[in-house]
């Protein structure tokens, strides 16, 4: 008997051919319509005078974009006049019982941002280019962890260790980049954590059948345990020798970097940003474009038919599990090759969770999980940025304004969605 692993995915496992109800599709409009009121109410209950100036350009630009500048009141308004036509839009689409697009929430997020920004920024200036490419940055983790966690529930198992994955990875870039003298080893040292991480996650959950979600919490606390004792037990024994790596130094690529907003944000950004472009890249392809990634959808939707064609599930499984590991391990070297210089306790601060929203808000697709990503990276810089301005804003919700985005972009943004069929279930070969 000749066995094939040409085996079909059904349509609805890429969100294709689902009967979305009309409560689900009633969140985006609604949501789009409080944002409104929301910024509309800005404007109402405490309107701010003087112009809001938007930087456009940097130094080493190719050639300069004028600075634009608008008045606070004018600008805030006519943000939400567009708010308020693309609310209309989503609201004649649910209608219609379609779908609010991804480029209109795109467009109305721009537009909500532009908006807010005019009225807490009045009086200053807006670094455009430092907001932004910090944004990328401070978004690099979250993608690398989302990726991995797309991978793994891609193949059936629900990761929520990405945190723990992170901050291994954070830590072994640390460690084994100050004793190597290498931010190269630290990041190879980082994937191998990350890997690691998920290779006790996998012995646990795909060999032994212990719940996904209970596993990948312990071991969040387990990583956080282990590395705060080696941190004080270790570490500080030594700091030079023990938590000082060589950082990676920001790489500009001739003549795509000079141009203009799009040069400085994307193409002045470090080595990780660029491996993080072709971790996105190489991911979705692989998925959606090669026999793997048809194996791993296929073990993810439909084990037990992936296995009577002759894929190996739990094989399978594993091997996505370590991918996603590795990738994930790669993120958490941002915060001691890049971001800060030396590992501190706990220093990934719950950013394994967040990206594990992008993932859910993602749809469990690679693109779109790195869209979410950015959007959280966004907020979070978004917070500083406005410290910095003086923002009328309390600094309280400053803080608190990444979380607040992944719960409204989760709860109001997906709608209808649904997770790949087996993911979370052990599979056991009869």
């Amino acid at each position: 008997m000749s066995t094939t692993t040409e085996i079909p995915v059904p349509a609805n496992a890429e969100g294709i051919g689902t009967a979305t109800s009309t409560r689900g599709l009633l969140k985006t409009p609604i949501l789009f319509a409080v944002v409104t009121l929301l910024v509309l109410l800005l404007v109402a209950l405490k309107s701010r005078r003087g112009e809001t100036t938007f930087r456009l350009a940097v130094d080493t630009d190719l050639f300069e974009l004028p600075e634009v500048a608008v008045s606070s009141t004018a600008g805030t308004t006519t943000m939400v006049v567009l708010l308020a036509v693309c609310t209309a839009v989503s609201a004649v689409l649910v209608s219609r019982g379609r779908r609010t697009p991804l480029w209109l929430i795109a467009v109305f997020s721009v537009f909500a941002m532009t908006g807010f920004l005019c009225w807490a920024a009045a009086g200053e200036a807006v670094p455009v280019i430092g907001l932004l490419g910090g944004s990328i940055a401070l978004a690099v983790p979250l993608v690398f962890g989302a990726l991995g966690g797309v991978l793994g529930e891609r193949a059936g198992v629900v990761n929520i260790a990405i945190d723990g994955q992170l901050l291994f990875g954070a830590f072994a870039a640390a460690l084994i980049g100050s004793m190597a003298g290498s931010s190269w080893g630290g990041l190879v040292a980082a994937m191998l954590a990350g890997a690691m991480v998920a290779l006790a996650l996998g012995f646990f959950t795909i060999t032994y059948f212990v719940d996904q979600v209970i596993v990948g919490v312990v071991l969040n606390v387990l990583v956080i345990g282990l590395t705060s004792f080696l941190f004080s037990q270790v570490m500080a024994e030594n700091p030079q020798g023990l938590n000082n790596p060589p950082h990676f130094s920001r790489i500009p690529i001739p003549l795509l970097g000079e141009i203009p907003v799009v040069g400085p944000v994307l193409f002045r950004q470090t080595i990780l940003v660029y491996l993080m472009y072709a971790a996105v890249a190489v991911v979705a392809w692989a998925l959606y474009r090669t026999k793997w990634g048809l194996r791993v959808r296929a073990v993810g939707e439909h084990p037990k038919a992936a296995d009577t064609v002759g894929i190996k599930v739990n094989r399978t499984r594993y091997t996505t599990l370590l991918i996603g590991g590795l990738i994930a391990g790669a993120g958490g070297a941002t915060y001691t090759l890049v971001a800060v210089p030396q590992f501190g306790r706990e220093m990934t601060d719950g950013a394994g969770y967040i990206a594990l929203a992008a993932v859910i808000f993602g749809r469990w697709d690679p693109i779109r999980a790195t869209l979410a990503a950015l959007l959280f990276g966004f907020a979070t810089n978004l917070s500083g940025v406005l410290s910095v301005l003086g923002s009328p804003v309390p600094s309280q919700f400053m803080l608190m304004l990444p979380y607040i985005v992944t719960i409204v972009a989760v709860a109001g943004l997906v709608g209808h969605s649904r997770a790949p069929a087996a993911d979370g279930i052990p599979y056991r070969k009869d």
